[in-house]
């Protein structure tokens, strides 16, 4: 049976890159299709039509004709536009971190309805009231799980044994927690606070009504940041752009408030 040449498919807008004059090349994170590139032809012109359908961050449905190499984009509708974050410097430079991160942990065209559907609620809770760091260290955790690299958090991923409720260390090239006996062993590991440790685990095992449900202080909150970028910039092997404005963002605000 023949590939029908038109499709349409709900997807998230992730990322687009210029193409000549007036297109773009669009990176589509969808629910069936995994992560797909298309050409958005004429969507840079003023009177596109297509254009605010097409924007960063914006949740739509897309009709695509395929092409040899990249699929082209033929309508778009939007189904949610998250004005709340594209309104706010700060919402849409978290949305950008997590749209970042999708695009950077995944391969074109492998399935992944879970990782899509996490992008979709992080994005819905990003325009809700609440503790937008606690939302991005949810992500980052169950992102983790859903593309293969959940870390270790409950047992010492060297010698096996169930952690105790003590300062251990976290190791990024095993992929989890270490035991104070273990630790000294692995140089590159770091300590991590047992609250910092409730916390993780907290996360990793709950639903993301937990994001609403938790209240926690400014140095934990940084405590768990750390944790989480160092272990997903080893990862990544490289340093995420959207990450470093973040960091700036928060210095900023943190100079703000002091003064």
């Amino acid at each position: 049976m023949s590939t029908p040449r038109t499709y349409q498919t709900e997807a998230i807008v992730i990322k687009k890159t210029k193409l000549k004059e007036a297109d773009r090349i669009l990176t589509l994170y969808t629910p069936h299709l995994g992560k797909i590139q298309a050409v958005a032809r004429g969507v840079r012109r003023p009177r596109s039509k297509l254009s605010g359908h097409l924007e960063l961050i914006t949740h739509s449905l897309v009709s695509l004709a395929r092409g040899r190499n990249l699929d082209t984009v033929t309508g778009g509708q939007t189904i949610t536009s998250f004005l709340t974050v594209k309104n706010d410097l700060w919402l849409t430079s978290c949305a950008l971190y997590v749209t970042e991160l999708v695009n950077q942990f995944t391969a074109d065209h492998i399935e992944n309805e879970g990782l899509f559907r996490l992008l979709l609620e992080t994005m819905k809770q990003l325009c809700q009231a609440g503790d937008k760091e606690l939302t991005l260290r949810y992500f980052e955790l169950h992102l983790l799980h859903k593309v293969g690299y959940q870390p270790q958090l409950r047992k010492c991923v060297a010698c096996r044994a169930q952690l105790k409720p003590t300062t251990n260390s976290f190791s990024p090239n095993l992929g989890g927690m270490l035991c104070p006996d273990c630790s000294p062993n692995q140089p590159t590991s770091y300590p991590v606070s047992v609250n910092a440790q409730k916390v993780l685990r907290l996360f990793q095992n709950s639903d993301d009504s937990v994001i609403d449900r938790l209240k926690i202080d400014a140095g934990l909150s940084r405590e768990i940041e750390s944790v989480m970028s160092r272990y997903i910039q080893y990862l990544l092997e490289r340093e995420v752009k959207s990450a470093a404005w973040l960091d700036a963002l928060r210095e900023e605000t943190r100079r703000a408030t002091a003064g």
